[in-house]
């Protein structure tokens, strides 16, 4: 399982390449909750580093339609 430092650190770098390329998401968008749980749950599932667990991330924040959130 992955410690709590390489999961913030992958959170916090999926959330800043998808506010990059979402600049109209605000920074206190509900979307960044949704991405913490989706890779808590990757986290759980199997060992990944913060690389790996971001790349994660981004391609769940990419598929979130954005009428939803």
């Amino acid at each position: 399982m992955v410690d709590d430092a390489v999961l913030k650190k992958a959170a916090e770098t999926a959330w800043t390449v998808y506010r990059a390329r979402n600049p109209h998401v605000d920074a206190c968008d509900s979307r960044r909750s949704l991405l913490e749980r989706h890779l808590l749950r990757r986290r759980e599932e199997r060992e990944s580093d913060a690389e790996e667990l971001a790349s994660f991330g981004i391609a769940y924040l990419d598929r979130l339609p954005s009428g939803e959130c």
